[in-house]
């Protein structure tokens, strides 16, 4: 794991910060890591809050332990509703998009149907940031067309505007140092075409080093992969499994 602290550029700008993006672009793995680099960059009180109520893998409340351990307050479901596939929005919710206190990190649900839930927060929203989660190796964002298509429908769900990008352009475990190096011309083009920044960029913890200085400029935050599938348990570092998570 690759210790560094995050750039400056990387910090929040605005105490709410809600990460949306379509599926399989890894916006919960990066609100995670984000989290925990800035626990650890000293920002607190610090929170991360479960707002994806449409799909029931790869939540960033799956990372619990790790974020506790780290000073993060995690904003999810508790006891028997922990790891249930039901629609739940605490009330706490819009406690924190109110409070004057501390920065709030929102992972929302992919898409513009996850979007849509913060729709019924309007009014209750001020001053923030909503950072759209763009990883090219998908179909329906690996271009720049396509990834401004996607923003349109999720500004139009959430009642909200795309304030910034990051790029997290991956391949799971397939992930090379060639992923990251093609993604970042589409990325330029795409703050071109937008006029709007990307905030920063990812790469797994094992390719930090080499991608680093080839980022154009881009800062960069290295992932340690934290949220794993259901359909692979051996790899799941938290997910308690003591009962099996399908009915056959």
């Amino acid at each position: 794991m690759v210790d560094v602290f995050p750039p400056l550029d990387i910090f929040p700008r605005e105490r709410v910060v809600c990460i949306i993006g379509n599926y399989g672009s890894g916006k919960s793995e990066v609100s995670v890591n984000w989290a925990l680099a800035l626990a650890k960059a000293g920002i607190s009180p610090l929170y991360i809050a479960d707002l994806d109520i449409v799909n029931p893998y790869f939540r960033c409340r799956e990372a619990i332990e790790p974020l506790e351990a780290a000073g993060v307050h995690v904003v999810v479901p508790r006891g028997g509703h922990f790891y249930a596939d039901l629609p739940i929005i605490l009330p706490e919710i819009k406690g924190l998009f109110e409070s004057h206190e501390g920065t709030a990190i929102f992972d929302v649900g992919g898409d513009d149907a996850g979007a849509r839930v913060l729709s019924s927060f309007a009014g209750a929203i001020p001053a923030y940031e909503m950072l759209q989660v763009v990883n090219t190796r998908r179909p329906f964002t690996a271009t720049v067309e396509g990834i401004l298509t996607m923003r349109a429908r999720i500004e139009e769900s959430s009642g909200l505007k795309v304030t910034g990008y990051i790029g997290n352009t991956h391949l799971m475990e397939e992930t090379e140092l060639e992923t990251l190096t093609e993604s970042v011309s589409i990325l330029k083009d795409l703050e071109q075409a937008s006029q709007t920044a990307v905030r920063f960029v990812t790469a797994p913890a094992r390719l930090y080093n080499a991608f680093k200085d080839q980022a154009r400029g881009f800062p960069v935050l290295p992932l340690r992969r934290l949220l794993q599938p259901p359909w692979k348990p051996e790899d799941h570092p938290f997910r308690p499994m003591n009962k099996p998570l399908f009915r056959v």
